[in-house]
């Protein structure tokens, strides 16, 4: 079974990317655009006080009228977060995310951040998991001693 640590101990990007909640909004749509990411952590003199995701744009943002260049991220970003710990599974993952309807979460160790694992993080990882428990049991039906 893959943790988290295993997850962010294989990611290619280890940069936690981060705006201030006093930036625009359009500041940090263009950081995740640079990055290619969803969502970006939000701090307010160095400590983390929420997440602010492509989500929080599309249902906060210009539908309702906010215009992203004189809006600030913490006005439109979620203050309560779900976080995970190194040793959290990647099932655990999967069931905060689908039980809280979330697609980012930070991984934090005594207060200080990580990293983050998505969506498509966990994904892979369970999908990897399942292709290796497939191959082991192929290697059992076929007495090959579990060769892989």
């Amino acid at each position: 079974m893959t943790t988290v640590k295993q997850l962010i101990e294989n990611k290619s990007d280890e940069h936690n990317y981060s705006v201030e909640a006093t930036d625009n909004v359009l500041h940090a749509l263009k950081v995740m655009a640079d990055a290619q990411i969803g969502s970006v952590m939000v701090t307010d003199g160095g400590r983390i006080v929420g997440i602010f995701t492509e989500r929080d744009y599309a249902r906060k943002g210009e539908l309702l009228g906010r215009s992203a260049k004189d809006t600030q991220v913490k006005d439109l970003m979620t203050g309560a977060m779900y976080t995970v710990t190194m040793d959290t599974s990647m099932e655990q993952c999967m069931a905060l995310m689908r039980n809280h309807h979330i697609r980012h979460l930070p991984v934090v160790e005594k207060n200080q951040l990580i990293g983050m694992v998505s969506m498509r993080d966990v994904m892979a990882a369970a999908i990897q998991d399942r292709e290796s428990e497939i191959k082991g049991l192929e290697n059992y039906i076929l007495g090959s001693n579990f060769r892989s």
